[in-house]
């Protein structure tokens, strides 16, 4: 896949920040389940650990994009 600018209702639109805005909105539910199963109690650090399940959601969607 070419990553060049997306054109979005007149405005050119980087897709690094459409995938950022994807895997936040993939992260939401994540956050909602681990939290409803109660996986928090076993994390050290909650922040650091859910900035890194967005940055593995984020490569992975750009792996799969680039594809």
């Amino acid at each position: 896949m070419n990553f060049t600018e997306i054109n979005l209702c007149g405005v050119y639109v980087a897709p690094i920040s459409l995938i950022l805005i994807a895997a936040w909105l993939v992260l939401i539910p994540l956050r909602r389940v681990t939290s409803h199963l109660g996986l928090w109690r076993f994390v050290w650090h909650p922040a650091v650990f859910e900035f890194s399940i967005y940055m593995i959601v984020v490569s992975s969607i750009v792996l799969l994009l680039a594809r």
